[in-house]
């Protein structure tokens, strides 16, 4: 007999590598959302239960007295999704996210530096709700699952890019690229590291843990790309893909107000997970390595561009204000145009170490090869 699982969500981004995931598994898949939407790549065996995930009574209608080998929530209320599950599953696995730790949303709480690069699993989590209403509520519902289900296994997510997401950061870039736009502000040289997860690879990381049953129960785990592109790098790779040449206007982060919903946090401090454990106890690797995803995903908005003024963008917050970006850039080239060059007696170097461009001469024009008959005198 077939296992069975069960999928809450199944038709955002990560729910459809999940769910044909789970039938080259053997599995008997069901997926339960609210129907609002459908998607080609959900294969027709699968079964849909439409109901209300955000509501406990709606739930329990809907699930009546089904019972599940697995099941995997991706999307609804977690806690009233686990209080109904905890009798109807023989596994659970869930998606939370990355709020959870402690400097998340509000990176102040660590200074001007902001969180430590990487955050690990045992970071310090959010436990005011004063510094992070969204992040407290986050670890009181990963709490309240771990009471309910202890054997669960849960996932930090971070942003997920790819199809169907309702937060397309790429967008701000292709959308720009797309409509001529050849000079682009980013902030404080586009240095800034923040993990994200391609939505194949989230997906890949949660089913390693529906084969490793025994290594996975009762954990939580960081999941996003093993591999974390600079903001200046996803830059670079959006403009080869498309084709076109782009000068980067880099600006202080003080200045740079149009990169704001690029950085999608208040300074330009790193956001990044730690996936050691992902990677040493499930044997995770990135699937799709991120210069593809992003190409790939660069693909999907050109043949998806989300409406102007719509949905995704009303939650990117991005204005799109071409006029107002060129009048700053005019004004930060015309400023910096007027600086002074430096007159100090002695120009500041990059340290006697640094052997790179603009570093220190070689002492010797030439590298002399050692003469290989001669042998080393051996000490006695």
């Amino acid at each position: 007999m077939a296992k069975t699982a069960l999928v809450v969500g199944g038709t955002g981004p990560t729910g459809p590598y999940i769910v044909n995931g789970l039938l080259q598994r053997g599995f008997e898949v069901a997926i339960l959302h609210r129907g609002s939407h459908e998607v080609d790549e959900i294969p027709p065996e699968v079964e849909h239960i439409h109901t209300d995930p955000y509501d406990y009574d709606s739930l329990l209608l809907a699930l009546s007295s089904r019972h599940f080998d697995l099941c995997i929530a991706t999307y609804g209320r977690l806690r009233a999704i686990a209080e109904v599950m905890t009798s109807r599953c023989e596994r659970f696995l869930s998606a939370g996210g990355g709020p959870a730790y402690r400097g998340y949303m509000n990176p102040a709480l660590y200074g001007a530096g902001g969180m430590p690069v990487p955050v690990r699993e045992d970071h310090t989590l959010v436990e005011e709700e004063a510094e992070d209403s969204k992040g407290w509520r986050i670890v009181r519902t990963e709490r309240a699952l771990f009471k309910e289900i202890p054997h669960a296994t849960h996932f930090r997510y971070p942003y997920v890019y790819g199809r169907y997401q309702l937060v397309p950061r790429e967008w701000l870039l292709v959308r720009r690229f797309r409509d001529g736009r050849r000079r682009i502000i980013l902030p404080d040289g586009g240095l800034t590291l923040h993990s994200f997860g391609y939505a194949e690879n989230i997906a890949h990381a949660i089913l390693l843990a529906v084969d490793k049953p025994a290594v996975s129960r009762g954990k939580i785990y960081n999941v996003a790309d093993a591999t974390v592109l600079t903001l200046r790098q996803v830059t670079d790779i959006i403009a080869a893909h498309m084709g076109v040449e782009v000068q980067v206007i880099n600006m202080p982060w003080e200045l740079a107000v149009p990169a704001k919903p690029l950085v999608m946090q208040p300074q330009t401090s790193h956001r990044v997970q730690d996936v050691s454990a992902l990677r040493h106890e499930l044997g995770y690797s990135d699937k799709v390595a991120p210069h593809q995803a992003l190409r790939d995903t660069v693909d999907w908005l050109l043949a998806n561009p989300p409406l102007p003024g719509g949905t995704e963008e009303m939650v990117l917050e991005d204005p799109f204000d071409y006029a107002a970006e060129d009048r700053l850039i005019d004004a930060w080239l015309a400023a910096c145009d007027t600086l002074p060059a430096w007159d100090g007696a002695t120009e500041p170097g990059l340290g006697m170490a640094y052997s790179g461009p603009g570093g220190r001469a070689r002492s010797q024009a030439e590298f002399a090869e050692p003469d290989a008959t001669e042998q080393p005198d051996k000490e006695a």
